[in-house]
């Protein structure tokens, strides 16, 4: 039931974008999300259009043009610790596929279980 957001500065290539989404689909499996609740978009915006601040709050080194924001909305009663333990794996896979985890933001939304309709406006965990 996660939808992911991925927000970068234009231009990124799909294999740039394909490097982060599925670090961020094999984190969620990891944490116990199933292999086949893979919902996922990205927004690429021109850098007028993506504004940030290069080194708040206390970056080792300044973010760049290849800063990316990930958005996880997901149903609530995921423990702090569910979430440490899906950002530590996040950080390992991307830092393995080159990325900087430095530039990397995660952001993560909540909503009741009812708010979720897959298709057909059927709420299944109502």
């Amino acid at each position: 039931m996660p939808l992911v957001t991925l927000t970068v500065c234009s231009p990124k290539s799909a294999a740039f974008k394909s490097k982060v989404l599925d670090a961020v689909h094999a984190a969620l499996v990891a944490s116990g999300v199933p292999l086949t609740d893979k919902f996922q978009r990205v927004i690429e915006l021109p850098p007028e259009d993506f504004r940030f601040d290069p080194s708040y709050p206390d970056l080792q080194s300044p973010r760049d043009q290849d800063f990316v924001l990930i958005e996880i909305l997901w149903s609530v009663g995921r423990s702090v610790k569910v979430k440490r333990k899906l950002l530590t794996e996040l950080m390992a896979l991307l830092a393995d596929a080159g990325l900087n985890p430095e530039h990397v933001m995660v952001v993560f939304k909540e909503t009741a279980w009812e708010n979720w309709a897959f298709g057909g406006g059927r709420v299944i965990h109502a």
